[in-house]
């Protein structure tokens, strides 16, 4: 039992429990009693917009896709870096999530999804994927709605880390445009999936509060998988 005041309960589409606390050092996520996120550990979810938003910020009418709302710090750090002109879409699976976002979570993360600049979809990232065609593609996608590659809050997502998944990806990407896939610990075998559907891959480590590169000795860090489009010629 994770130690805090149980705030809400929600039923996941698999059937397993999600559970919001509040404890001394602000909210905690869990499933099936295992920390999904923590309010006191943002930093690499920021870093993801980091990495992402800078070069679309010149951009006429930048669109971005960030999939899974959490703690909304990934959605925020996206707003705080993008032009008023531009187009966020967020997909969270778990709509008791975004029911959250309208309550106590709220306050969090300055109220993210009260920006008018952001569509909120409840489903599932991997049906948005395989239906986006040319014309609703991204300027960049970031992709934290697992521990990583690994799936561990629906199975189902096994796809989007498989070489299916990472085509789809590419195909949902405009060219230029960048992919970031936040994950818990490294795996060389995604990283090479990715260069094998024709990113051009980077993996940065990160701290989890700060969200700063801490150079290749990974730890207890986290990793951001970026992967580049090329640009259209």
């Amino acid at each position: 039992m994770i130690p805090g005041d149980t705030i809400a309960t929600a039923t996941t589409p698999d059937g397993g429990e999600i559970t919001l606390i509040r404890d001394a050092a602000g909210f905690v996520i869990t499933s099936d009693d295992r920390v999904l996120m923590a309010s006191r550990k943002h930093g690499s979810e920021r870093a993801m917009a980091e990495v992402a938003c800078p070069p679309l910020q010149t951009h006429e009418r930048p669109r971005v896709l960030v999939a899974g709302l959490g703690l909304g710090f990934t959605l925020r750090a996206t707003l705080d870096r993008l032009p008023p002109t531009a187009e966020v879409v967020c997909i969270e699976l778990i709509e008791a999530i975004a029911k959250w976002h309208r309550g106590p979570l709220g306050p969090v993360a300055d109220h993210p999804t009260d920006d008018p600049r952001v569509t909120l979809e409840i489903g599932d990232v991997t049906e948005l994927i395989k239906a986006i065609g040319p014309a609703e593609a991204f300027d960049a996608v970031l992709l934290d709605v697992d521990n990583g590659p690994v799936p561990m809050t629906v199975v189902g997502n096994w796809w989007l880390y498989a070489a299916a998944g990472l085509d789809g990806l590419y195909q949902a990407i405009r060219p230029g445009g960048m992919l970031v896939v936040w994950s818990v610990g490294q795996d060389d075998l995604f990283a090479g999936r990715m260069q094998e559907a024709g990113f051009a891959t980077e993996v940065v480590s990160v701290a989890p509060r700060s969200g700063r590169r801490v150079g290749s000795r990974y730890g207890q860090a986290h990793v951001l998988f970026v992967g580049r489009r090329q640009a259209a010629s």
